[in-house]
C-alpha cells in the first residue's frame, strides 16, 4: 500500500515563526514493550528531498527497514539515540523515562537544535526545550521519520543481541519480539518469569500468579499513571 511521502512543512512553519534554524525530529520506540529500554531518536534532516520510501519504520518491512537506516545514517545532517533502562523506567515511569531518553539523545547531537518536532500529541520534554507536537508526525514529518525508522532498527538490533548473547533470556525470542508480549514472550515469561531486563512495575505481572511476587510498586500515584498510559502502544 503507498503511502503519502513525509515534508517539511512543519520545520519549514518552525523555522518562519520560530526563526529556529537547527530543528531536530523526534521518536520514540519502545514504549509498549514488556522488556528493554525505552529507546530515543533525535535526527536533523535539513531541508534536502527524502529518501524515497521513507515513512514511519513501522509501516516498512523489517529487511526495506534496515536498508533505510543505513542510507539515512549518511543522508541526516546529525542524529543520536537515546535510552532509559527497564529500571529507570520503573523508577520514574514512562512518561519521565521518555524524557530521560530524550534528552539523552538531543544532548548527545553535535549542535543543540534550536527546536523539537515530536511525534504524537504530548510534549513529554517541556521547558527549556521549543517544542512542536505532531499528531503522526512519523509519517507526515522528514526529521520524525527518519528518527523512527533510525530509533526502531538500533532498538531492535540491541533486543535481537541481547537473545542472542544473554543466558537468561533463552525462549523469549527477542530478536522476533523485540520485547513486546508476542505469544512466544507470553509463554515464556509464564515457564521461566521476568528476566533482569523486564519491567516490574507493570500490569502483566499480575496475570502471572507464579511471579507476581516479583512484582514492583512505584511509591508515586502520578508516575502509576503516566506508565499505565504508557503502557498502551503495542508498536512491532
Amino acid at each position: 500500500m503507498p503511502y503519502e511521502p513525509p515534508t517539511h512543512t512543519v520545520e519549514r512553519s518552525l523555522r518562519a515563526t520560530t526563526g529556529a534554524k537547527i530543528i531536530a525530529g523526534v521518536d520514540e520506540v519502545g514504549r509498549g514493550a514488556w522488556a528493554g529500554p525505552v529507546t530515543v531518536c533525535a535526527a536533523v534532516t535539513g531541508l534536502r528531498r527524502a529518501p524515497v520510501g521513507l515513512t514511519d519504520s513501522k509501516l516498512i518491512t523489517p529487511k526495506r527497514r534496515a536498508e533505510m537506516a543505513r542510507e539515512l545514517e549518511s543522508w541526516v545532517t546529525s542524529h543520536a539515540i537515546g535510552h532509559a533502562s527497564p529500571e529507570e523506567i520503573d523508577d520514574l515511569g514512562m512518561t519521565a523515562a521518555l524524557r530521560l531518553a530524550a534528552e539523552r539523545a538531543l544532548g548527545a547531537l553535535p549542535v543543540r537544535p534550536d527546536a523539537v518536532v515530536l511525534d504524537g500529541k504530548h510534549d513529554y520534554l517541556g521547558k527549556p526545550w521549543r517544542v512542536r507536537t505532531v499528531i503522526k508526525g512519523d509519517v507526515s514529518c522528514v526529521s520524525v521519520a527518519a528518527a523512527s525508522v533510525l530509533a526502531k532498527v538500533r532498538r531492535d538490533a540491541m533486543m535481537a543481541e541481547l537473545g542472542a548473547t544473554s543466558e537468561e533470556c533463552d525462549g523469549f525470542a527477542f530478536h522476533a519480539n523485540a520485547g513486546y508480549p508476542s505469544p512466544v514472550h507470553k509463554a515464556a515469561l509464564a515457564e521461566r518469569g521476568p528476566t533482569s531486563h523486564h519491567r516490574l512495575t507493570w500490569s502483566y505481572l499480575d496475570a502471572l500468579p507464579r511471579w507476581r511476587h516479583l512484582k514492583k510498586v512505584r511509591v508515586s500515584a502520578e508516575a502509576e499513571l503516566l506508565e499505565s498510559e504508557g503502557q498502551l502502544g503495542f508498536d512491532f
